[in-house]
């Protein structure tokens, strides 16, 4: 595994104020917000994996009635969180060993899962279904196509890696999720790959 992978939780925890202040509040990604919305219950429960500070991602959620919770690796992005937006709840946790034993609507990975290297991508998908709830939705972002790239935060390195897209969606359809949508480099959401899949149904007894 690249060791840059293996940096990126200790990045976040080290920058944590200065993300909170590039990142800002603009939200590019209002489109596909709404489209995971259009997809959800009212007053969905949705877990934001890889939250941050929760903004503008969180608080778009809640303004729209979702009941949010969020987890992230770095205790310094919670603690911003819980400072800037007491509605939801945040928790410290690492996406990789994720067992809150609860169940959501809507599941979120939204530049946070691309983070990963290619086989703990891989050992995510498992984890995503046993936080679903029957119907809930998955939206996450990738790379446009297999491999690892290296950018920069800070002055230090930033590691990205994708699965080939043939790969997310036979890993999506075993974790029993079928795609209703997917877009490669949206160019009105910078450039972004974005997936959205729905759970199905499963059989009860």
């Amino acid at each position: 595994m690249n060791s840059d992978a293996n940096n990126i939780i200790g990045l976040y925890r080290r920058h944590a104020t200065a993300w909170a202040r590039l990142r800002g509040r603009d939200l590019t990604e209002r489109k596909w917000l709404d489209r995971f919305i259009a997809h959800l219950p009212a007053k969905a429960r949705v877990l934001d994996i890889g939250c941050g500070t929760g903004e503008p991602i969180a608080r778009y959620l809640l303004e729209a009635r979702c009941d949010v919770t969020g987890i992230d690796a770095a205790p310094e992005m919670i603690d911003i969180a819980k400072r800037q937006l007491p509605g939801a709840t945040w928790r410290v946790s690492d996406m990789r060993s994720l067992e809150l034993n609860e169940t959501f609507n809507g599941l979120l990975a939204w530049n946070s899962f691309f983070h990963l290297a290619p086989e703990q991508q891989r050992q995510m998908f498992p984890i995503f279904a046993r936080h679903a709830a029957d119907g809930a939705a998955l939206m996450f972002t990738s790379g446009p196509s297999a491999g690892e790239a290296i950018g920069t935060f800070e002055r230090e390195p930033l590691y990205h890696a994708s699965l080939a897209p043939a790969e997310y969606r036979q890993l999506l359809d075993s974790n029993g999720f079928h795609v209703v949508d997917h877009v490669v480099e949206d160019p009105d959401c910078g450039r972004l790959t974005i997936w959205i899949g729905r759970l199905r149904q499963r059989e009860t007894a």
